[in-house]
């Protein structure tokens, strides 16, 4: 925690304020701790989705101090939306943990692995603290109409990802510029970071987008879809189109060679429950030519989440990987080999969950497999 460890304060609540029908709503059925991956996890109540929403409530009518334990609760939550889903009333789960969350903020509560985070953001341009700069083909063609927005994590640990999107947007032919981006700001936003920061991010990124002449801006990342049609919006007029690259490739109709494996695919939350962005990734491995596509028992809207978002993986990475691991345990029961998404977050805390489960089965990043076959 901050400096306040171990210190109780009645805090004030302006962000999660108007959220009071919201929190009311809620009939305690208890519906939604079945699906939540970090309830699962603890079979604690307050750490439940509807417990989450009665602490919120608690903070807002200052019937009950922030403290640690308080803000343990709260932020042992992926932003998975899985709750909502299961939610007979409709209540949107996600908007009060992440509002309260700002709340929190606000009042000096947050950890110090988000506080560096928010640091690293604000100051260098990524959560990873990178300063030197990793560029990429494409990166000094000033203007096209097509622009790749690669991402921190591709940019910055998972680059292989970043390449292959460029080599198969080469093979499609595509006019494209790399986006010299800043991160999209969803790694503070999650956390409960003041807004005015993000906007500052949003900015820089459209108006590097804006000086290329950018039309269309391909996304690798569920987490900057989710900002780009979700939150930019909010704030600012979009004057381009934004598609995940699933969207491109499924439309594009793209030969592949065959490949003699059994492959599952694994919905990332901020594509999947968000935007319903079923479709397309399914369509893309249907057309691998001798593979096997076979699903886990838990998909598409129903899916498990991967333990990697919302803040869970910095604040309490054993959580994350103990989710990644379970959901590796799904992928494993169908007999897949690999292990294909949408996300380089989720490749990244899947890697994880399969290295703490000794696991041999692959994972990759949907583009990359498509890269190899294309």
């Amino acid at each position: 925690m901050s400096k306040r460890d171990n210190m109780e304060k009645i805090i004030e609540t302006k962000n999660s304020w108007d959220l009071e029908k919201e929190m009311m709503t809620c009939t305690f059925c208890g519906f939604c701790k079945g699906v939540c991956p970090v309830f699962d996890l603890s079979n604690w109540e307050g750490v439940g989705p509807r417990g989450k929403v009665i602490l919120s409530y608690g903070l807002r009518e200052k019937e009950i101090p922030a403290d640690e334990s308080v803000m343990e609760r709260l932020y042992q939550c992926t932003t998975c939306m899985n709750c909502e889903r299961r939610c007979p009333s409709d209540i949107k789960v996600v908007e009060i943990v992440e509002n309260i969350r700002k709340d929190l903020v606000s009042n000096d509560f947050i950890y110090p692995q988000h506080r560096t985070i928010v640091d690293r953001v604000n100051n260098i341009g990524n959560p990873y603290g990178e300063t030197k700069r990793v560029t990429f083909k494409h990166e000094d063609k000033k203007r096209a109409k097509v622009g790749y927005f690669v991402g921190c994590t591709a940019r910055y640990r998972l680059p292989n990802i970043a390449n292959a999107t460029i080599s198969v947007l080469e093979k499609l032919g595509e006019d494209f510029t790399i986006v010299d981006d800043v991160c999209c700001g969803t790694t503070i936003q999650r956390i409960g970071w003041t807004d005015d920061d993000v906007i500052k991010l949003m900015n820089r990124n459209l108006k590097r987008i804006e000086e290329r002449g950018v039309e269309k801006v391909i996304i690798t990342c569920a987490g900057c879809y989710r900002m780009f049609k979700k939150e930019y919006p909010k704030f600012t007029d979009i004057n381009f189109e934004v598609k995940l690259i699933d969207e491109e490739l499924a439309e594009s109709g793209i030969k592949l060679k065959s490949l003699d494996k059994r492959i599952t695919y694994h919905d990332p939350c901020h594509i999947g429950r968000h935007f319903g962005l079923y479709d397309a990734p399914r369509k893309i491995i249907e057309s691998i030519p001798d593979s096997e596509f076979i699903e886990m028992e838990l998909n598409k809207n129903t899916a498990q989440c991967c333990g990697g978002g919302g803040g869970l993986r910095s604040a309490f990475p054993e959580y994350a990987k103990e989710i990644a691991s379970r959901r590796v345990d799904q992928a494993t029961d169908v007999k897949a080999e690999i292990i294909s998404t949408s996300c380089p977050f989720c490749v990244t805390n899947l890697a994880d969950g399969r290295d703490r489960r000794k696991s041999n089965i692959q994972i990759m990043d949907l583009i990359e497999l498509i890269d190899q076959l294309a």
